[in-house]
């Protein structure tokens, strides 16, 4: 038998969002977290430093995704092709877990300031990730700013839509769309 069960981040995660939805973010402890999930406070603290980075469970891998898709493009693409590439990556990663969780998430980052900040810090951390690949690529600063800022918003666009519906449609083709979209509505400005 384990010393410890599978998926405690995953089941922390979960234990979280359904404790913040029950009774709200400021009044979930981590004890509580830990006992719903089934763990100890310690198991807890080897996965999250705190409750609020229980919200960006999967920052760092979604960013090393993106990072790898993008410098994974053939040599020749283009900056939003290489984004498109790293979108993909991350798409592909995504798992009925995350659809499940998304809707709730949202909720409960909207009714905190203190998280609706951590959510915009996860975001630009995001654009930074992508910034860098795109910088390892030859990418000049703006263009790999500007590209990886409509990456960002192409996949927020994409995740909002795959976990509002009850779509077959797959995270990477409205990641693509979302991008494609948002490519045309830049050569409008003229």
């Amino acid at each position: 038998m384990p010393r410890w069960k599978p998926d405690a981040r995953e089941r922390l995660v979960a234990a979280a969002l359904q404790l913040f939805s029950e009774q709200g973010y400021d009044d979930t402890t981590v004890a509580e977290i830990a006992d719903r999930a089934g763990l100890t406070r310690s198991t807890f603290f080897r996965h999250f430093p705190d409750k609020r980075e229980v919200l960006a469970a999967g920052q760092e891998t979604l960013s090393r995704l993106l990072v790898e898709g993008i410098s994974a493009a053939p040599a020749g693409a283009s900056p939003l092709t290489a984004v498109a590439a790293g979108l993909e990556r991350a798409a592909g990663a995504m798992t009925p877990f995350n659809r499940e969780l998304g809707p709730r998430l949202h909720a409960i980052i909207a009714t905190s300031t203190q998280l609706q900040e951590r959510d915009q810090l996860k975001r630009v951390g995001l654009v930074a990730a992508m910034v860098d690949a795109l910088r390892a690529r030859g990418v000049p600063d703006p263009v790999a700013a500007l590209a990886a800022e409509l990456g960002a918003l192409a996949f927020k666009e994409a995740y909002a839509a795959w976990v509002a519906t009850d779509s077959s449609q797959e995270l990477g083709a409205l990641a693509r769309t979302a991008l494609d979209r948002l490519r045309s509505a830049v050569t409008e400005l003229g």
